[in-house]
Order: C-alpha cells, then sequence, then structure tokens
C-alpha cells in the first residue's frame, strides 16, 4: 500500500491549526502533524512543531531501529547529542540506533520529518 496523499494544502495555515495534536509528554512543549502515512510499512512524514523555550532535557536523548530523515523548516533546534544548533535549512540523515536529543529552542522550530519504521535495515523487521 502507498502513503497516504493530500494534494496542495499549507499545514502551516491558521486553518490548518486544528489538524495538529500534542504530543504525549511533550504537551506543553510540541505538537505534530502527520501528512503521510503507509499504514502497512509504518513510513511516514510528519511535521513536529517545538514550542519557545521546549527544552526535552528531562527525557533524555532517543534512538531508535529505522532511519529517518529531518529538515529544519523555520527557527532552530539544539541538538545536545551533537552539540550543535540545527537552524533553518539545515538536513540530517539519521541512520538505525544513533542517538539524538535530547532537543531545546529558544525560538522555536518547525521540523519536517521522514520516518521508515520497516526498512530492510531494521533489524526487527527482517525477522
Amino acid at each position: 500500500m502507498a502513503k497516504s496523499t493530500i494534494t496542495y494544502w499549507n499545514p502551516l495555515q491558521p486553518e490548518a491549526q486544528n489538524l495538529w495534536s500534542p504530543i504525549p509528554g511533550l504537551e506543553e512543549m510540541a505538537e505534530e502533524l502527520t501528512l503521510s502515512i503507509d499504514p502497512v510499512s509504518g513510513e511516514y512524514t510528519r511535521l513536529t512543531r517545538f514550542f519557545p523555550g521546549a527544552d526535552t532535557a528531562a527525557f533524555g536523548g532517543k534512538s531508535h531501529l529505522y532511519p529517518e530523515e529531518i529538515f529544519i523548516v523555520s527557527g532552530r533546534l539544539y541538538d545536545q547529542a551533537f552539540n550543535h544548533w540545527l537552524e533553518t535549512g539545515a538536513y540530517a540523515s539519521r541512520p538505525p540506533g544513533e542517538v539524538h536529543g535530547p532537543f531545546r529552542t529558544d525560538e522555536g522550530c518547525v521540523v519536517l520529518e521522514i520516518s521508515f519504521p520497516n526498512c530492510l535495515d531494521n533489524p526487527v523487521s527482517a525477522k
């Protein structure tokens, strides 16, 4: 099955605000909006919006068994694992198992994330 599609819309416009959902555990810091998803493979594309002053240090860094790509759409985000500020236009392709975060932002940030939970490199899906 292919990823879901929606033709030509702008999730950053005010009329799309009601489509964003708080991220469980980060309700006061961040929200997300899934843009497309493949229910069979689990592959998805989503936006994550970190509010100004958000800091996920209490949750530590994280990693997962699948690769993902991120692109900073706006704002800036500090990734403590790399001691690096990701500014607007920054891109990263994270391999499976790479630790990233915790994150913080002073001005807020919107991140585009493309994730591949069931890719062939994922040892869990190869079983």
